[in-house]
């Protein structure tokens, strides 16, 4: 049963006529028949009394008009909504963030700036790994790019300045953790031994946080001795091994914090070993609308 064939049902108590009906519903008239055939069979009644002039309906008839009436407004109505939903989705700027940043910066930004009714979120971009951000702004995936950024990334020069531009919105912090022992000592604390390095949990080379960690690490004193166990693409991913004891690793500070507070890890190391990343906003140079440019100079005043 089709919500066009209840519409004819409708049209056919409105108007009391199988041919004025069909030509409102724009079908021909034997075609209309057969639907309010199938009405009935699917009812298993007679819902048309076709013995009087005009067309009559059945009792039944009328109790079936009440559904029909009932269900194609709902219709219309859901798809009154619908249509609202995506007309106000259209007008939104779509934004592709980082795992952790959506989980710990975002929200927070995003209320802060103003923008919550006027950005939305790319959910598939907490999948996305390095380039891949990049790539979906290329392709229109999203049109904003909310991610770490450092100047070890491997692929740091792909934003070059003729395509892309971007503002840097706030520092982060990369703080090395380890779950605690009963005394509040770290279990695994910086910088470790030849012979027994650090079971490290590691963030995946593709994503932006294993090179700045990396480039860290080749320039700080003593040398750190770490054992990478495996290699992680989210940083939640990272936290959840870290409170489960099976090594060490680095954090984002927004969300160490909360970890230290209710997660019970403490800090691997002192402060030499904290890692400096930006939090960079990113856009295609020439934008595919007006609305990016007006946020951006909202963001930006003394871009011109």
């Amino acid at each position: 049963m089709e919500v066009r064939w209840l519409e004819d049902f409708i049209a056919l108590a409105r108007t009391q006529h199988f041919s004025r009906a069909a030509e409102l519903q724009h079908v021909s008239q034997p075609t209309f028949s057969r639907r309010i055939r199938l009405l009935e069979d699917a009812m298993g009644t007679i819902l048309i009394n076709r013995q009087t002039l005009p067309l009559s309906l059945t009792p039944a008839g009328r109790v079936f008009l009440d559904m029909c009436e009932r269900i194609t407004r709902d219709v219309r109505d859901t798809r009154d909504r619908i249509a609202a939903l995506e007309a106000d989705a259209a007008m939104r700027i779509s934004v592709g963030a980082t795992e952790g940043l959506f989980s710990h910066f975002y929200s927070q930004w995003v209320a802060g700036a103003g923008l919550t009714e006027r950005l939305q979120l790319n959910l598939n971009a907490t999948n996305w790994v390095g380039e891949d951000f990049l790539d979906g702004l290329d392709n229109g995936e999203c049109d904003l790019v909310l991610c770490y950024w450092h100047e070890h990334l491997p692929w740091r020069n792909r934003l070059d300045p003729a395509r892309y531009q971007w503002l840097d919105l706030a520092g982060e912090t990369l703080v090395p953790l380890s779950i605690g022992q009963d005394g509040g000592q770290p279990r695994f604390e910086l910088p470790g031994s030849p012979d027994q390095p650090i079971p490290l949990i590691a963030y995946h080379p593709r994503g932006f946080l294993a090179s700045a960690i990396a480039a860290h690490l080749e320039r700080v004193r003593p040398q750190a001795y770490l054992a990478p166990l495996n290699e992680n693409t989210q940083s939640s991913s990272v936290k959840a091994l870290v409170k489960q004891g099976f090594g060490m690793g680095w954090l984002p500070g927004r969300m160490s914090e909360k970890s230290e507070q209710f997660g019970h890890l403490v800090r691997a190391g002192d402060g030499r070993w904290d890692v400096a990343v930006n939090i960079r906003l990113i856009r295609l140079r020439t934008p595919r609308s007006n609305d990016i440019s007006d946020l951006w100079n909202q963001l930006d005043p003394d871009y011109d």
